[in-house]
Parts: structure tokens; C-alpha cells; sequence
């Protein structure tokens, strides 16, 4: 296993999923478990909703569920949580990087706002990789899924702190697969467009109402289910809406004509 193309084959593996208690994280731990995962850790801040997936998961299979409450923004917190792992199950194969917040904020929101994105978007990314590389690497294999959101590779409206750390996160994952990826290290960018979670809950929120009219709002369990296929495939990007490659081409091919159209997206959505 490497990154140079082939991935990591889920059964058998240790793995730990981050924002477990719903969402996206909630349908990563389901797919992990039908996928005949020997042990999936469910982290999440909010330590009831944790238990209830984990509650729901029990008993679906032969997979060993473990819950456990986190603050990915704490650094000790989360590699005290890699350590646990490591201890328990001899191991972490896995690592579904996945907690994330939106704002709805824009450039003039508080330094807390700012902080509090960042801690969370990227450097929760940041703390789970320094944590679980060297028994990665010591054992010359591993995996991250990061879940980066499509905002990362193009923009969104109405949340400057959340497309700016969006962009970071992909950008990072980026790096740990130039870095690592031929020590064995497997790394997947999830980038989907709209997911039906309670992140996309309000449109009185503009960047919930531009998202929905960006295109199609996808199950988190379809979500959940392209982001492993990707992760076994060694594929770099996973894209469960297969138009964001097309998206991110004219991007990157003019992005004056590009912001235009979004500018008049956006200007529509807001008459």
C-alpha cells in the first residue's frame, strides 16, 4: 500500500472518525463497518450524540465500536485520543479527519470566529497527522481521509472563514501526500458540494441558500460511501459530485469570468 495510486482496503482496519455524532462522520462510520472495519473509534465534541451513533452501530457487525468525547481544537486532547488507540488496539490504520464548522461569517467577524475555524478546519488535520504518522510510518503504512468540502478547491458566499480554512485543509493534505506518499501514507481530500446535514439546516444563511443552488445535495451515506471508495482507490480527491472537477477546470483556467458568474449567482440569491 502507498500513495502512488493504490489505497488502503478497509477490512481488518483500525480506524478513528472525527465529528462522528452526525453528518458526514455519523455515514463514515456506518460505511466503515459495512466495510468490515476490526475496530472504528467515534470521536465527537459532543459526547451523547457520539454515543448514540455508536449505540446505533452496535451489534451491525462483527466491528468493535468505541466512543469517546473530543475537542479536536485541543492538541493534547487529540493525541492523547491517538495514543489511547494505539495502546488499546495496537494500532491506528485510519484516520477520518472529519470535524468541521461553518460561520456564516464574513471578513469583519471576530478574531475568535477566525481562530475557532481555523483550529477546527485545518489544524485538527494538523494535530491528528503529527500524532498518528510515526506509527504509520513505523509500521511503513497508513491512511487519512480528510474531509475538506468542494469550498476548498473552489470558494463559497457567505463564510469567508470557512472557504479560507477549507482551502488550507486541502491544501495540507496535499502536502502530506507529497511528503508521504511513497513511505506508504495514503491520503484522500473529500470535497463533496451540498450534503444534507445539519450544516446545510438553515437558508437563512447565505451561504446554506448558495450551496443548495450550486447543484445537487447528496445524501451523507452516498457522501460516505464515494470518500472509501476513493480512500481504497488511492485516488488523491474524492468527489462525490463528479462536476467539481469540471468546476475547479474553469477555475483554473480564468478566474475572472469564473467570480463573475458566482457574483451573479450570488446576486440572484440575494433580490
Amino acid at each position: 500500500m502507498s500513495g502512488d495510486g493504490r489505497g488502503m482496503r478497509i477490512e481488518g482496519r483500525v480506524a478513528l472518525v472525527t465529528g462522528a455524532g452526525s453528518g458526514i462522520g455519523a455515514a463514515l462510520a456506518r460505511a466503515l463497518v459495512d466495510r468490515e472495519a476490526a475496530v472504528v473509534v467515534l470521536a465527537d465534541l459532543d459526547a451523547g450524540a457520539c454515543e448514540a451513533v455508536a449505540g446505533d452501530l452496535s451489534g451491525r457487525g462483527a466491528t468493535t465500536i468505541v466512543a469517546r468525547q473530543v475537542d479536536v481544537a485541543d492538541a493534547t486532547a487529540l493525541r492523547g485520543l491517538v495514543t489511547a488507540i494505539e495502546e488499546d488496539h495496537g494500532r491506528l490504520d485510519l484516520v477520518c479527519s472529519n470535524a468541521g464548522i461553518g460561520t456564516g461569517a464574513g471578513v469583519g467577524a471576530p478574531v475568535a470566529v477566525w481562530q475557532r475555524a481555523w483550529d477546527v478546519n485545518l489544524m485538527a488535520h494538523v494535530h491528528a497527522a503529527d500524532a498518528a504518522l510515526p506509527g504509520m510510518l513505523a509500521r511503513g503504512e497508513g491512511a487519512f481521509l480528510h474531509t475538506c468540502s468542494a469550498a476548498g478547491l473552489l470558494t463559497v458566499a457567505g463564510d469567508a472563514p470557512y472557504a479560507v480554512t477549507k482551502h488550507a485543509a486541502v491544501a495540507f493534505a496535499e502536502w502530506l501526500a507529497l511528503t508521504y506518499g511513497d513511505r506508504g501514507i495514503v491520503v484522500t481530500a473529500l470535497c463533496p458540494l451540498g450534503v444534507e446535514t445539519a450544516m446545510l439546516g438553515t437558508d437563512e444563511v447565505l451561504a446554506t441558500r448558495f450551496v443548495r443552488g450550486t447543484g445537487r445535495v447528496l445524501p451523507a451515506d452516498v457522501v460516505a460511501v464515494e470518500a472509501l471508495l476513493a480512500l481504497e482507490e488511492g485516488r488523491m480527491l474524492a468527489l462525490p459530485h463528479p462536476e467539481v472537477a469540471a468546476m475547479e477546470q474553469a477555475r483554473a483556467a480564468d478566474r475572472g469570468p469564473w467570480l463573475r458568474r458566482l457574483r451573479r449567482a450570488v446576486e440572484a440569491l440575494e433580490a
